[in-house]
């Protein structure tokens, strides 16, 4: 089959999203198929340059490009899932966050607020025209259910790198590998690091925006002892840190899905996270695999004082994540599968 693979890109800027399109990229090769990548420059602002790509998309119809035929279209991404195809299958990891949960209405300019009705508009067209509709996490599905009226199936597939992930002896640490993004809220472990009575280390992996302002809470509260911004690191080290880590924290603002969680249940460790989380509560189960606490630094305090109290207890509960996410049987053969058939 030959198949055009959508998906947006801002220009120098790599995460999660881009690794799902090259790992689906892969995989869709892997299986036989010819894969095209079409790649759109994605700008957040100004508001304008969101409204002209969004334009751009709306109905072009990629069947036959300069008489090259298509047999399917997969898109992963806003706008790109307005684009038509008869064979349009589109598995939407999100759309645009700050025109939808992430919307405040309270301090939105006038052309946000212009922006934010095109958006809804194009995205409850595009989502309905599909022939096929798949969403990255439950999370996802329930937006679009909730701000576009239409329903999605959702889609898992197996985080990068799953297959490397292992249990090791813990060296007495937390582990936050994330970007250093306001969503991600890192800040919620540093202020709870000041509650903090056993003697856990916390190692904050990654860099972002947020870097400066955590690395002076971080001194404003003299926790250079307790917590660590560690930056960048490569995949060897990644698999060392999930090894020997006490447990994983992972408390971002209602993810779409979230690898760190996935990433943590394989490497057989306990996971914390908060009640407004999103993605990871789709995997974390309380008291059985991990910890779902209130977004504060005081709850999240008490739940890593229970990972440390009672190590075995959570060993053991690390092992019930990674047999519960073997359970799910995810790999990208059945994301595959699903996709064309």
């Amino acid at each position: 089959m030959r198949i055009l693979l959508s998906a947006s890109q801002a220009p120098f800027l790599r995460g999660g999203a881009e690794l799902h399109a090259d790992n689906l990229h892969a995989a869709l090769e892997r299986a036989g198929h010819e894969v095209e990548r079409l790649k759109l420059p994605f700008k957040f602002a100004p508001e304008a340059d969101v409204a002209r790509l969004m334009a751009f998309c709306d109905g072009y119809d990629v069947a036959a490009p300069n008489g090259q035929r298509v047999d399917r279209l997969i898109s992963l991404q806003f706008p790109g899932y307005g684009m038509a195809h008869p064979q349009h299958v589109a598995w939407v990891l999100h759309q645009h966050r700050a025109m939808y949960e992430l919307f405040d209405a309270a301090s939105a300019t006038p052309a946000q607020v212009q922006l934010r009705a095109q958006v809804l508009d194009y995205d409850g067209r595009a989502l309905r025209a599909v022939h096929r509709l798949f969403a990255n996490s439950r999370r996802v599905a329930e937006r679009m259910q909730q701000f576009n009226g239409v329903a999605a199936t959702p889609l898992y597939h197996p985080p990068p790198g799953a297959e490397l992930l292992r249990c090791a002896a813990e060296w007495g640490y937390v582990f936050f590998p994330s970007r250093l993004e306001s969503l991600k809220r890192q800040d919620l472990l540093i202020e709870a690091a000041r509650h903090l009575r056993c003697p856990v280390k916390i190692l904050l992996g990654g860099t972002g925006g947020q870097h400066a302002r955590y690395a002076q809470l971080i001194e404003r509260h003299g926790l250079q002892d307790r917590v660590r911004l560690m930056g960048n690191f490569t995949e060897a080290e990644r698999v060392q840190l999930y090894a020997h880590a006490l447990g994983v924290v992972f408390v971002p603002r209602d993810e779409d899905l979230g690898y760190i969680t996935l990433e943590a249940m394989y490497a057989a460790k306990p996971v914390i996270t908060c009640t407004d989380s999103g993605g990871p509560l789709e995997f974390v189960l309380p008291g059985q695999t991990g910890w779902v606490t209130e977004p504060t630094p005081e709850a999240l305090a008490e739940a890593i004082e229970a990972l440390w109290a009672n190590k075995a207890r959570s060993a053991a509960m690390g092992q019930a994540g990674r047999e519960r996410v073997q359970s799910l049987g995810l790999s990208w053969d059945r994301v595959v599968e699903t996709l064309c058939a």
